[in-house]
């Protein structure tokens, strides 16, 4: 690893045994193409974090010599430091290799064609926690809008390039200061916003979550973690896991509740067109421990299950 400073920066860089599949293992991070706290450019991506040391851009990008960080604002170095679990350089050897595939060539094809996929971790709940939240029972093209005008509208514009336009998502404090009306006008329901709240309320002792699971801890610690998390009233099964699989990088989170998973699942698995919950979590036992790599080969691959019935119409609540 080697570190300079830079004007409008400090760059860090890491020798890579392979390369590292930016966009893909970033992209669950992002919340929508229009997501004001991330870019996807040719060869790089570009993120805006509130870090325990304050705000913070980082820009990762690869070359023949390894990966290279740049970062910007008062988190920069927290930013920094959390980069290798933030790509998986620090996953266990052979964790994607090491997958029994043998009964599922397709799943074996989409490994082959994604080899530099790995499974990384911010390090950052509230980050991922509130998105998830704003995602419960609602389509996620309105959960996207709703994040894009609550980062707009209380968050703080990036360090950084200016050219960016990135915007840092709002403090816990900042979260607790927007008023029901505006809730309803960003299109979020108060159940939804009542749980921000209560999440924003402990939002220090959830940053404890990421801590208590190590990227080299046993599921055992993940759990413990997760428990955390699912004491916030609103926080469920579904939105423990998702913020898992982000934030801690939980190898083995699942989302069940979610209106897709469980047809993307049972159709790569099985070949069913439609698959309930409890079906998806007896398929995916075989890989206990290593779900959330199989989920992620399965989100990667193709075809998709047949779509019935009418399009879903989301209900506006900013038209009540």
């Amino acid at each position: 690893m080697a570190e300079r400073a830079e004007v409008g920066g400090t760059v860090r860089e890491w020798p890579l045994d392979r390369p590292i599949d930016l966009p893909r293992t970033l992209g669950p991070l992002r919340r929508g193409t229009g997501d004001p706290t991330m870019r996807v450019e040719a060869g790089r991506v570009i993120r805006a974090s509130l870090t325990p040391a304050g705000p913070a851009t980082l820009a990762l990008s690869q070359s023949d010599d390894g990966l290279r960080a740049q970062a910007w604002g008062p988190g920069a170095e927290w930013a920094l430091q959390a980069t290798p679990g933030l790509v998986g350089l620090d996953e266990a050897p052979g964790a994607w290799v090491d997958l029994e595939l043998s009964a599922h060539p397709g799943l074996a094809q989409t490994r082959r064609r994604h080899p530099n996929l790995r499974l990384g971790r911010t390090g950052l709940v509230l980050e991922s926690l509130v998105p998830a939240v704003l995602e419960q029972r609602v389509t996620g093209g309105e959960a996207w809008r709703a994040w894009r005008a609550l980062v707009r509208g209380f968050g703080q514009p990036a360090p950084g390039p200016a050219q960016w336009n990135l915007t840092v998502m709002p403090s816990a404090s900042r979260l607790l200061a927007v008023p029901s009306w505006q809730w309803h006008q960003y299109g979020v329901d108060s159940q939804r916003w009542r749980t921000i709240r209560a999440v924003a309320t402990v939002a220090s002792r959830l940053e404890e979550c990421p801590a208590m699971a190590p990227a080299d801890g046993e599921l055992a610690d993940f759990e413990r973690a997760v428990a955390r998390l699912r004491v916030v009233p609103g926080v469920g099964e579904w939105t423990a896991a998702e913020t898992a699989l982000r934030s801690l990088g939980h190898p083995d989170a699942v989302s069940v509740g979610d209106f897709h998973l469980k047809n993307l699942v049972g159709f790569a698995l099985t070949g069913a067109s439609r698959t309930e919950d409890a079906t998806m979590v007896e398929l995916l036992e075989p890989w206990r421990g290593q779900r959330a790599r199989i989920v992620r080969l399965i989100e990667l691959s193709a075809p998709r299950p047949p779509k019935f019935g009418p399009r879903f119409s989301p209900n506006d609540i900013r038209a009540i």
